[in-house]
């Protein structure tokens, strides 16, 4: 009876020293190891690749935001801000109570198909805003000026960047829109497009809020 208690307590004592070690290792040093050497070698991605403007964390590089209009009373729909470039539609994203202003929680895709009558209506609507909003007297623009990335959301719905034609597309509205010369909000958007990743990787692109930051900027001098 004596000899089956000792080896209980042994083989108790042997695993509650084993529970206090991996627990020391893998819930103390090793995510202590880990953070170090994030926050020294990656501390933007370590930290959300966070965006700051006027000394303040405004969004991520890698999250897209809406830039619209305050909802009037009554309106359901918010309205596009038109003196900001517009990113992607936001489609696939549903509602909630929690974060209404970016509705993060639940991103996703639409999940239509193709031929789907619902994504079908969507396409067109949303090309016949952005004919509308970015057609300037002189220099109207066609539908089939519009890049798909203008009327179609991203597979989370926060694509965080336009292509540089839809950036372009949109350059004499913002320039209308804030006074400013052609000219010089191109050479903004030129400045902001990223080029393929390793030179063959994807597609050029501009990011939406870093080109924003640029132009609340300039509409300061």
């Amino acid at each position: 009876m004596n000899t089956s208690v000792s080896n209980t307590a042994r083989l108790l004592a042997a695993g509650l020293r084993a529970l206090l070690v991996l627990t020391l290792v893998t819930g103390v040093l090793y995510p202590l190891a880990v953070t170090g050497v994030a926050q020294g070698l990656f501390r933007d991605k370590a930290n959300g690749s966070e965006i700051t403007s006027d000394g303040k964390v405004v969004g991520s590089a890698l999250i897209g935001q809406a830039y619209n209009l305050p909802l009037e009373e009554g309106e359901e729909t918010p309205t596009a801000d038109l003196k900001w470039f517009q990113g992607r539609p936001q489609n696939g994203l549903g509602t909630n109570s929690v974060n209404t202003q970016y509705r993060l929680i639940l991103s996703g895709a639409t999940n239509l198909a193709g031929d789907n009558p619902e994504l079908i209506e969507q396409v067109k609507a949303a090309q016949a805003a952005v004919v509308k909003d970015n057609s300037v007297p002189g220099h109207p623009v066609a539908p089939g000026d519009v890049p798909a990335d203008a009327v179609t959301s991203s597979g989370s719905g926060l694509d965080p960047a336009i292509s540089p034609a839809y950036a372009d597309l949109q350059v004499r509205r913002v320039a209308a829109r804030n006074g400013l010369p052609v000219e010089r909000v191109q050479e903004l958007v030129d400045a902001h497009e990223r080029g393929r990743l390793l030179g063959f990787m994807g597609e050029p692109t501009v990011n939406v809020l870093e080109l924003n930051i640029a132009l609340k900027e300039l509409t300061r001098r």
